[in-house]
């Protein structure tokens, strides 16, 4: 497996070089921003790491461009701010991981191996079904190109069910994913919700989009026309 540490931190990129070589991994090291782009764009990589603070171009910079361009290559962020804001860009910008400094080694090891199993799976910003996006980033849902205006419950089932990609959804699994523990959990209130949601991205249109399984529950087809 071959992973791409970039790394401006002398001491911690030789300390990720060694340790992920003597797990096995075949590591190159870039120690600035802009080489480590070019490493990302003209080699290919099982995996990135990337630290946030670089010189040149930043990790979230390197991060969107990579993602712009369709480079998939799973990404573990590295940095030492811990700020809930901070992760949530970094994820919002693409990245699949965020560990913060200082880190327990076989923690990073762990999360390395369980991206390295997900693969490089094209991970589209817009969840799209016929003439509707969603933005997960923005949460903006468009359909025809005219904003649509949904309540955060309503957004929830609407996305899990785009994820999905086509798959029937039953109302358990609704409930499970798009409720919290404490929340009503009769059956019942994932009717009401899908109700809600039809009034607002179907009739309008005049077109279904969130189709009924009898017996399985909920699905939407995706890039349907």
């Amino acid at each position: 497996m071959r992973v791409l540490v970039i790394e401006d931190d002398e001491s911690t990129g030789a300390s990720l070089t060694w340790g992920l070589q003597a797990e096995g991994y075949t590591v190159v090291l870039a120690v600035d921003g802009d080489e480590g782009l070019w490493q990302a764009t003209e080699h290919d990589f099982d995996l990135i790491v990337l630290d946030v603070m670089l010189p040149g171009l930043d990790g979230y910079q390197i991060c969107a461009r990579l993602r712009e361009a369709g480079n998939w290559t799973p990404i573990l962020m590295l940095t030492a701010m811990d700020a809930d804001l901070d992760q949530a860009e970094g994820l919002d910008l693409g990245a699949d991981d965020y560990l913060t400094k200082p880190f327990a080694y076989p923690v990073l090891l762990a999360r390395m191996r369980a991206l390295l199993r997900r693969g490089g799976k094209p991970r589209p910003a817009l969840l799209t079904a016929g003439d509707l996006t969603l933005d997960p980033a923005t949460r903006v849902v468009r359909r025809a190109g005219q904003t649509v205006t949904l309540t955060p419950g309503e957004l929830a089932v609407l996305e899990y069910l785009l994820r999905a990609e086509g798959r029937a959804v039953s109302k358990a699994e609704l409930l499970a994913h798009c409720w919290d523990e404490n929340s009503e959990s009769d059956p019942a209130v994932v009717e009401v919700r899908i109700h809600h949601l039809r009034r607002k991205v179907d009739e309008p249109f005049g077109s279904r989009l969130i189709e009924t399984v009898r017996g399985a529950g909920y699905r939407v087809e995706p890039q349907t026309s």
